[in-house]
Protein backbone atom coordinates (compact mmCIF):
# COMPACT_ATOMS: atom_id res chain seq x y z
CA UNK A 1 0.00 0.00 0.00
CA UNK A 2 1.58 3.38 -0.72
CA UNK A 3 0.74 6.30 1.78
CA UNK A 4 0.15 9.51 -0.15
CA UNK A 5 0.13 13.16 1.08
CA UNK A 6 -2.01 15.60 -1.32
CA UNK A 7 -0.78 19.15 -1.30
CA UNK A 8 -3.32 21.25 -3.52
CA UNK A 9 -4.82 24.40 -2.55
CA UNK A 10 -7.87 24.65 -5.56
CA UNK A 11 -10.66 22.82 -3.40
CA UNK A 12 -12.13 21.22 -6.70
CA UNK A 13 -8.85 19.97 -7.67
CA UNK A 14 -8.11 18.16 -4.29
CA UNK A 15 -11.73 16.65 -4.12
CA UNK A 16 -11.37 15.51 -7.46
CA UNK A 17 -7.69 14.19 -6.51
CA UNK A 18 -8.85 12.90 -2.93
CA UNK A 19 -11.65 10.38 -4.83
CA UNK A 20 -9.44 9.43 -7.38
CA UNK A 21 -6.75 8.35 -4.85
CA UNK A 22 -9.03 6.81 -2.40
CA UNK A 23 -10.48 4.89 -5.14
CA UNK A 24 -7.30 4.16 -6.64
CA UNK A 25 -5.79 0.34 -5.94
CA UNK A 26 -2.54 -0.10 -3.60
CA UNK A 27 -2.75 3.60 -2.47
CA UNK A 28 -4.18 4.94 0.36
CA UNK A 29 -4.60 9.09 0.86
CA UNK A 30 -2.92 9.94 4.44
CA UNK A 31 -3.17 13.35 4.63
CA UNK A 32 -4.88 16.33 2.96
CA UNK A 33 -2.96 20.16 2.94
CA UNK A 34 -3.94 23.55 1.40
CA UNK A 35 -0.87 25.38 1.45
CA UNK A 36 2.99 24.88 1.81
CA UNK A 37 3.67 25.47 5.31
CA UNK A 38 1.06 22.92 6.09
CA UNK A 39 2.38 20.55 3.70
CA UNK A 40 5.28 20.83 5.20
CA UNK A 41 3.68 19.79 8.77
CA UNK A 42 1.54 17.18 7.54
CA UNK A 43 4.73 15.24 5.76
CA UNK A 44 5.86 15.38 9.27
CA UNK A 45 3.06 14.45 10.78
CA UNK A 46 2.35 11.19 8.55
CA UNK A 47 5.66 10.27 6.80
CA UNK A 48 4.24 9.44 3.75
CA UNK A 49 5.37 7.28 0.76
CA UNK A 50 4.60 10.04 -1.69
CA UNK A 51 3.86 13.41 -1.95
CA UNK A 52 1.53 14.96 -4.37
CA UNK A 53 2.92 18.62 -4.78
CA UNK A 54 1.13 21.69 -6.42
CA UNK A 55 3.68 24.54 -7.02
CA UNK A 56 1.50 27.35 -6.72
CA UNK A 57 0.85 27.47 -3.18
CA UNK A 58 0.17 29.66 -0.44
CA UNK A 59 2.43 30.79 2.04
CA UNK A 60 5.45 28.41 1.18
CA UNK A 61 5.08 27.48 -2.64
CA UNK A 62 5.75 23.43 -3.75
CA UNK A 63 9.31 23.96 -4.85
CA UNK A 64 10.55 25.14 -1.75
CA UNK A 65 7.97 22.71 0.35
CA UNK A 66 9.70 20.34 -1.64
CA UNK A 67 13.20 21.01 -0.66
CA UNK A 68 12.16 21.64 3.00
CA UNK A 69 10.84 17.91 3.19
CA UNK A 70 13.57 16.25 1.33
CA UNK A 71 15.41 17.65 4.27
CA UNK A 72 13.62 15.49 7.08
CA UNK A 73 12.41 12.98 5.02
CA UNK A 74 15.11 12.44 2.13
CA UNK A 75 13.36 8.94 0.85
CA UNK A 76 10.10 10.34 0.72
CA UNK A 77 9.15 10.25 -3.54
CA UNK A 78 7.59 13.96 -4.26
CA UNK A 79 5.60 14.06 -7.18
CA UNK A 80 5.22 17.46 -8.51
CA UNK A 81 1.46 18.08 -10.11
CA UNK A 82 0.63 21.52 -11.45
CA UNK A 83 -0.13 23.37 -14.19
CA UNK A 84 2.84 24.92 -14.83
CA UNK A 85 5.86 24.18 -17.38
CA UNK A 86 7.87 26.58 -17.54
CA UNK A 87 11.53 25.61 -18.41
CA UNK A 88 12.93 27.58 -14.45
CA UNK A 89 9.75 25.58 -12.56
CA UNK A 90 10.87 22.32 -14.24
CA UNK A 91 14.36 22.65 -13.61
CA UNK A 92 13.61 24.65 -10.00
CA UNK A 93 11.28 21.50 -9.06
CA UNK A 94 13.60 19.04 -9.45
CA UNK A 95 16.95 20.94 -7.94
CA UNK A 96 14.31 21.11 -5.03
CA UNK A 97 14.35 17.54 -4.83
CA UNK A 98 11.01 16.38 -6.81
CA UNK A 99 11.41 12.75 -8.10
CA UNK A 100 8.71 13.40 -11.04
CA UNK A 101 6.83 15.97 -12.94
CA UNK A 102 3.21 15.64 -14.11
CA UNK A 103 0.34 18.14 -15.36
CA UNK A 104 -3.08 18.68 -14.50
CA UNK A 105 -4.68 17.67 -17.49
CA UNK A 106 -3.36 14.29 -16.96
CA UNK A 107 -5.37 11.37 -17.07
CA UNK A 108 -6.68 9.74 -13.92
CA UNK A 109 -4.84 6.51 -15.22
CA UNK A 110 -1.45 8.73 -15.88
CA UNK A 111 -1.61 10.16 -12.68
CA UNK A 112 -1.67 6.85 -10.55
CA UNK A 113 0.56 5.37 -13.02
CA UNK A 114 3.12 8.57 -12.05
CA UNK A 115 2.19 7.96 -8.33
CA UNK A 116 3.59 4.16 -8.49
CA UNK A 117 5.89 4.91 -10.53
CA UNK A 118 7.96 7.31 -8.40
CA UNK A 119 7.07 5.26 -5.43
CA UNK A 120 9.08 2.20 -7.26
CA UNK A 121 12.34 4.87 -7.61
CA UNK A 122 11.74 5.34 -11.64
CA UNK A 123 11.40 8.66 -12.53
CA UNK A 124 8.53 10.47 -13.93
CA UNK A 125 8.45 13.53 -16.79
CA UNK A 126 5.16 14.17 -18.23
CA UNK A 127 5.20 13.85 -21.91
CA UNK A 128 3.87 17.28 -22.07
CA UNK A 129 7.08 18.30 -20.59
CA UNK A 130 9.20 16.26 -22.75
CA UNK A 131 9.96 18.94 -24.99
CA UNK A 132 11.29 21.58 -22.49
CA UNK A 133 13.98 18.97 -21.07
CA UNK A 134 14.87 18.04 -24.66
CA UNK A 135 15.15 21.59 -25.20
CA UNK A 136 18.22 21.52 -23.21
CA UNK A 137 20.07 18.83 -24.51
CA UNK A 138 23.15 19.87 -25.68
CA UNK A 139 23.62 18.21 -29.21
CA UNK A 140 26.38 17.47 -31.23
CA UNK A 141 26.85 19.70 -34.33
CA UNK A 142 26.05 17.92 -37.80
CA UNK A 143 30.05 17.95 -38.32
CA UNK A 144 31.14 16.88 -35.25
CA UNK A 145 32.85 12.97 -36.02
CA UNK A 146 32.31 9.99 -34.10
CA UNK A 147 35.73 9.88 -32.32
CA UNK A 148 34.89 13.93 -31.15
CA UNK A 149 31.63 12.69 -29.78
CA UNK A 150 33.37 9.22 -28.07
CA UNK A 151 35.99 11.64 -26.59
CA UNK A 152 33.11 13.72 -25.00
CA UNK A 153 31.67 11.43 -23.33
CA UNK A 154 35.27 9.91 -22.15
CA UNK A 155 36.18 13.21 -21.25
CA UNK A 156 32.83 14.42 -19.39
CA UNK A 157 33.58 16.23 -16.46
CA UNK A 158 31.63 14.12 -13.79
CA UNK A 159 33.65 11.17 -14.82
CA UNK A 160 31.49 8.61 -15.92
CA UNK A 161 32.76 5.19 -17.46
CA UNK A 162 31.49 4.20 -20.71
CA UNK A 163 29.22 1.67 -19.14
CA UNK A 164 27.85 4.22 -16.76
CA UNK A 165 27.05 6.15 -20.07
CA UNK A 166 25.55 3.23 -21.35
CA UNK A 167 23.11 3.00 -18.52
CA UNK A 168 22.32 6.41 -17.79
CA UNK A 169 20.90 6.26 -21.48
CA UNK A 170 18.65 4.13 -20.04
CA UNK A 171 17.68 6.16 -17.23
CA UNK A 172 16.80 8.46 -19.33
CA UNK A 173 14.31 6.40 -21.15
CA UNK A 174 12.93 5.49 -17.87
CA UNK A 175 13.85 1.66 -17.85
CA UNK A 176 14.31 0.39 -14.11
CA UNK A 177 17.09 -1.29 -13.01
CA UNK A 178 15.81 -5.08 -13.72
CA UNK A 179 15.02 -3.36 -17.81
CA UNK A 180 18.57 -2.04 -17.73
CA UNK A 181 19.73 -5.12 -16.84
CA UNK A 182 18.03 -7.22 -19.68
CA UNK A 183 18.63 -4.77 -21.98
CA UNK A 184 22.86 -4.52 -21.36
CA UNK A 185 22.65 -8.40 -20.58
CA UNK A 186 24.24 -7.54 -16.72
CA UNK A 187 22.79 -8.40 -13.44
CA UNK A 188 20.48 -6.71 -11.88
CA UNK A 189 22.84 -5.88 -8.93
CA UNK A 190 25.63 -4.97 -11.28
CA UNK A 191 22.69 -2.57 -12.97
CA UNK A 192 22.09 -1.28 -9.59
CA UNK A 193 25.65 -0.56 -8.33
CA UNK A 194 25.79 1.29 -11.75
CA UNK A 195 23.03 3.40 -11.01
CA UNK A 196 24.20 3.62 -7.46
CA UNK A 197 27.70 5.53 -8.84
CA UNK A 198 25.49 7.46 -11.47
CA UNK A 199 23.47 9.08 -9.00
CA UNK A 200 27.11 9.95 -6.71
CA UNK A 201 29.11 10.84 -9.71
CA UNK A 202 26.42 13.43 -10.85
CA UNK A 203 25.19 14.29 -7.21
CA UNK A 204 21.93 13.80 -7.57
CA UNK A 205 19.44 12.57 -5.16
CA UNK A 206 17.09 10.73 -7.37
CA UNK A 207 16.86 8.91 -10.50
CA UNK A 208 14.79 11.77 -12.16
CA UNK A 209 17.51 14.70 -10.97
CA UNK A 210 20.37 12.43 -12.45
CA UNK A 211 17.94 12.13 -16.13
CA UNK A 212 17.46 16.02 -16.26
CA UNK A 213 21.57 16.33 -15.26
CA UNK A 214 21.93 13.94 -17.96
CA UNK A 215 20.06 16.19 -20.84
CA UNK A 216 21.46 19.52 -19.60
CA UNK A 217 24.64 18.68 -19.85
CA UNK A 218 24.23 16.56 -22.80
CA UNK A 219 25.55 13.28 -21.64
CA UNK A 220 23.05 11.60 -23.59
Amino acid sequence: MINVLLVEDHQLYRMGLSMLLEKAEGINLTAEAADGADGIKKARETAPDVILMDIGLPNIDGIEATARIKEFLPDVKILIFTSRNTEQDIFESFKAGADGYIMKGATPEQTIAAIKAVYDGVGWIDPAIAKVVFSNLQRPAPNTSVSTITEKREKNSYGLTERELDVLALMVEGLSNPQIADRLVITRATAKAHVHSILQKLCAATRTQATVTAMKEGLV
